[in-house]
């Protein structure tokens, strides 16, 4: 394995969901899910959902290493919400979050949405992304969708 760097070209493609690395990357995001909140609050999509109609899966690549992953999914014609981004733990810091959330919006804007919105946890371990979010526009919100008021979850927004 490489040490990746910020500067390393990354590949981001729609789709993947039967490759190896990304059956492991999701398999990893939901054990996390699960340790850090309790089975009700644990909004993390496993392989059946991520493959739903309506719902667009990407994964970002560095070479041939899997560096992170993510998905749109409309919940109404000018509003979506991001589901399932994670970062490989090897590149974690070094800007693919970054990368994979410009993308995503990007896709969120070329389907003519105006607004994103996602939920993530409350607690620590969900700080770095909380901040990643808010470093992009992000603030908190209410409940939105099929999301119900939840101590374990942060609720978020932004304008296109």
């Amino acid at each position: 394995m490489t040490t990746p760097g910020i500067n390393d070209v990354v590949r981001i493609q729609e789709g993947g969901l039967e490759h190896p690395a990304v059956i492991a990357l999701v398999r990893q995001h939901l054990a996390s899910a699960a340790d850090h909140s309790p089975p009700e609050s644990v909004h993390a999509l496993g392989f059946e959902r991520l493959r739903l109609p309506g719902l667009r899966f990407y994964t970002a690549w560095q070479g041939d290493e899997l560096a992170a992953m993510g998905a749109v999914k409309r919940i109404a014609a000018d509003h979506a919400e991001l589901k399932s981004m994670r970062t490989a733990d090897a590149f974690q810091r070094r800007g693919i979050a970054a990368t994979m959330l410009r993308h995503l919006l990007q896709v969120a804007a070329d389907m003519g949405c105006t607004r994103v919105s996602l939920e993530t946890g409350s607690m620590d371990a969900f700080a770095p992304a909380r901040a990643l979010y808010a470093r992009f526009g992000f603030v908190a919100c209410a409940p939105f969708g099929d999301y119900r008021e939840d101590p374990y979850s942060v609720c978020m927004t932004r304008m296109l």
